[in-house]
């Protein structure tokens, strides 16, 4: 275990000097290289930040304002018949959104049920079996400005719902 320690400080200076070396064998000035490739950086950070403003405000305010709570109320007649707790619905909504607003749902479970709980475990392996998907498609699909989604959003929906099947089933075994 200490080996392993060991090579995970240096690795990331390998990585750098590594890139370096290689810069230098190829007569190429790696310096300049990486000045263009952070400004293009920053063109896609500026093209993607409004929309990820929009995403984690909206996020904020349906917490805030406990929509995401009226929800989990109102859906939790029909997910209890398909053997979901209702505790993470909120948790499902938010991840098809935002990530890292889910994450600090989960946390929440985490303090509330416990990590190693039913609900905890769940929600850990629900992380893992869903996607952002409006996040992913509002930024990968008005960066490349594709008007047309046709079946992705279905698509989508269907491979999350899959998803959250396969992790009910998991830890049930």
């Amino acid at each position: 275990m200490n080996f392993l320690m060991y090579i995970s400080n240096f690795i990331i200076p390998f990585v750098v000097l590594y890139i370096i070396g290689y810069g230098l064998l190829q007569k190429t000035d790696a310096y300049d290289e990486f000045v263009k490739g952070a400004e293009d950086g920053f063109k896609v950070v500026k093209g993607v930040l409004p929309t990820l403003i929009g995403l984690m405000v909206a996020i904020g305010i349906l917490r805030a304002s406990g929509t995401l709570d009226i929800i989990s109320d109102f859906l939790k007649p029909f997910v209890e018949r398909l053997h979901f707790p209702s505790e993470l619905v909120p948790l499902v909504v938010v991840k098809m959104f935002s990530s890292s607003a889910s994450t600090s749902l989960l946390l929440d479970v985490y303090k509330n049920y416990g990590p190693d709980s039913y609900l905890g475990r769940l929600g850990s392996i629900l992380m893992s079996c869903s996607e952002t998907i409006f996040y992913t498609l509002s930024i990968y699909f008005m960066t490349a400005k594709v008007k047309k989604t046709r079946y992705t959003l279905p698509g989508a929906l269907v491979a999350t719902f899959a998803g959250i099947a396969a992790s009910v089933w998991l830890v049930n075994l």
